[in-house]
C-alpha cells in the first residue's frame, strides 16, 4: 500500500506549476502518495513551527525558525534574481521616508518581511507595520489602513495598474547590495523525521515534478491558472517564469550562498535566533 504524505504548498501558478506532473499523476511515485495541503504561506510557515506537514513550502525567514525539525530539499526554491518583494505607495518614498510610513506587510515570517528589516537597517519592532492577507494588501493601502505596502506574488507585476509607484524592489536592491546573488524567498523542506534514504527518495520524485513541468510547459502553465487570481495566460505564464526555473531545480552553489548570507546577515542583525547550519537532502 502506498505511503500517504502530506505536501503543503501556496495556492499559486507558481507552486501548481511544480507539483503539475504529482497532482496529475503523471510520473512514477516510487510507492508514495501525495496530499496535497493548499494554503498561504504564513500558514505554512505556522504549521512548520509545529511540525505538522511532511514536506511543506516554506520561507526562507521561516526555516530559520524550525531547521531543528525540517531539512531543505534542494529542488523548489524560489529565488529573485534581480527582482523580488516590493515595497508600493501611492507616491514614491526614500528608505528614509519609508521608516516612518505606516506598511502593510503579508506575514512576519515571510522572506519579504526579513529583507524589509534588512532593508531599511530596522527590526520589527522599530518598523510601524500591519499584517494583512497578501491579497490584501492594495486594499490595505487604499482604504487607508497603510500608507505603503510589501507586495508578493503576482503584485509585483500587477501594482501599477492599482495605480500605485515602485518604492523599492527588495531583489534588485539585495542582488545591487550582495555580490549579485538572488535573494532567497521559499524552499521546500522535508520533516527530519523520515530517514536520510527516504528523504532523498522524495526529493528525486519532486525534482522529477518540477523537470517534467518545465519539459512540459504549456501544460503545465495551463494547469497552473486554475490558481491565476484573474491572471492571463500571459502574465502568469511571466510570473511562472520568475520564480521556477533553473534555481528551482537546484540552488547549486550560488543559491546555497545566497541562503547562508541572507541568514547570516539577519542572525548578525539580532533578526533570527541563531546562525545557522544549512541542511539539505542529499
Amino acid at each position: 500500500m502506498a505511503q500517504s504524505l502530506t505536501l503543503g504548498h501556496s495556492p499559486d501558478p507558481d507552486d501548481a506549476f511544480m507539483f503539475y506532473a504529482l497532482a496529475r499523476q503523471l510520473i512514477p511515485t516510487g510507492g508514495y502518495k501525495f496530499e496535497h495541503i493548499l494554503q498561504d504561506i504564513q500558514t505554512l510557515n505556522e504549521r512548520a513551527l509545529r511540525g505538522e506537514l511532511d514536506i511543506t513550502a516554506i520561507s526562507i525567514h521561516a526555516y530559520a525558525h524550525v531547521s531543528q525539525h525540517y531539512a531543505l530539499l534542494p529542488s523548489g526554491g524560489s529565488m529573485g534574481d534581480g527582482y523580488g518583494p516590493m515595497i508600493v505607495a501611492r507616491q514614491p518614498l526614500t528608505r528614509d521616508e519609508l521608516t516612518r510610513k505606516k506598511i502593510a506587510v503579508p506575514g512576519t515570517m515571510t522572506s519579504a518581511f526579513l529583507a524589509l528589516q534588512l532593508c531599511l537597517q530596522r527590526p520589527a519592532r522599530d518598523i510601524n507595520f500591519i499584517v494583512v492577507p497578501f491579497d490584501r494588501i492594495f486594499q490595505a493601502i487604499h482604504e487607508g489602513q497603510a500608507e505603503a505596502g510589501l507586495i508578493i506574488h503576482e503584485g509585483q507585476l500587477t501594482y501599477q495598474n492599482e495605480g500605485l509607484t515602485l518604492c523599492e524592489d527588495l531583489g534588485a536592491w539585495w542582488k545591487r547590495e550582495n555580490d549579485g546573488l538572488p535573494l532567497p524567498l521559499g524552499a521546500n523542506a522535508i520533516h527530519k523525521r523520515f530517514p536520510p534514504r527516504t528523504r532523498s527518495e522524495i526529493s528525486r520524485i519532486l525534482s522529477a515534478s518540477i523537470r517534467f513541468s518545465l519539459d512540459h510547459r504549456a501544460e503545465a502553465v495551463a494547469h497552473a491558472l486554475q490558481y491565476a487570481r484573474d491572471m492571463g495566460r500571459d502574465l502568469a505564464d511571466q510570473f511562472v517564469g520568475m520564480y521556477v526555473n533553473h534555481w528551482t531545480l537546484d540552488y547549486g552553489d550560488k543559491g546555497r550562498d545566497a541562503i547562508g548570507r541572507f541568514l547570516g546577515q539577519a542572525h548578525a542583525r539580532g533578526l533570527i535566533p541563531h546562525r545557522q547550519e544549512l541542511e539539505f537532502v542529499d
